[in-house]
């Protein structure tokens, strides 16, 4: 990719910048051209292209305040949106492990949500971000291991970085190997099992990240965040 070219990258100022020498290696060019082709042979990829970087877009790289990594978007047509755990707001039934997210988030905070989109979480300074940003439909973490780690990788290091508190939740073996990247006293690492119906049991139910989130943000004097996603 060349210098024009990553002005056209539809990724928010800040973080394109940020992570312009990931996007300019050739490994991301690799990258796309094996989505595009994926996708002229037919097969469907979720999300859409335009929803890949919607984590950075709808979150600014200087208005980050708490990072959710999740693993890949979910392989079921219409339910990812770019967004780590969310769905579009039509989505019914809400998938497992967000169902389990909200339960906790009930227990915890008393929050009852049933509207699966968590792009108010997003635009409060919470980064949804997914390690790896796009799947095949139907099949779950095909495109682990393509590419987009070494940027969600970047991101994460840009993060961890940074001199204001910022909260990393890691939920899972496989986010947990993020962690390794954060060594900043000012930040708050919450790591606990996946929210899958597989390991949510071990140790996801009865963690209390949400509470844990705000009691941390506002000992800083910062704002809560509004766990509410709003909706039927």
């Amino acid at each position: 990719m060349t210098q024009d070219a990553l002005k056209r990258v539809q990724m928010e100022p800040g973080w394109r910048k940020a992570l312009a020498p990931v996007l300019l290696d050739d490994s991301m060019h690799a990258l796309r051209q094996r989505l595009l082709a994926e996708g002229r042979a037919g097969t469907m990829i979720h999300p859409k292209p335009d929803e890949w970087f919607r984590a950075f877009n709808h979150t600014p790289l200087d208005q980050v305040r708490v990072v959710i990594l999740g693993q890949d978007p979910y392989p079921t047509p219409g339910h990812a949106n770019g967004l780590c755990f969310s769905v579009r707001p039509e989505v019914r039934p809400l998938p497992k492990s967000l169902l389990n997210i909200f339960k906790e988030l009930a227990d915890d905070l008393g929050i009852e949500n049933h509207n699966g989109d968590l792009t108010h979480w997003a635009d409060q300074g919470v980064l949804l971000l997914n390690a790896v940003l796009t799947v095949a439909s139907g099949q779950p973490a095909s495109h682990r291991g393509w590419g987009w780690e070494q940027l969600t990788d970047a991101a994460i290091r840009v993060l961890a970085e940074q001199a204001r508190p910022i909260v990393f939740v890691f939920w899972g073996a496989q986010a947990q190997q993020k962690a390794r990247y954060i060594h900043r006293p000012e930040h708050l690492v919450i790591k606990s099992p996946h929210p899958s119906p597989l390991s949510a049991y071990r140790g996801f139910f009865g963690s209390n990240p949400f509470s844990r989130i705000n009691g941390f943000l506002q000992s800083y004097g910062l704002g809560p965040i509004d766990w509410r996603t709003g909706g039927g």
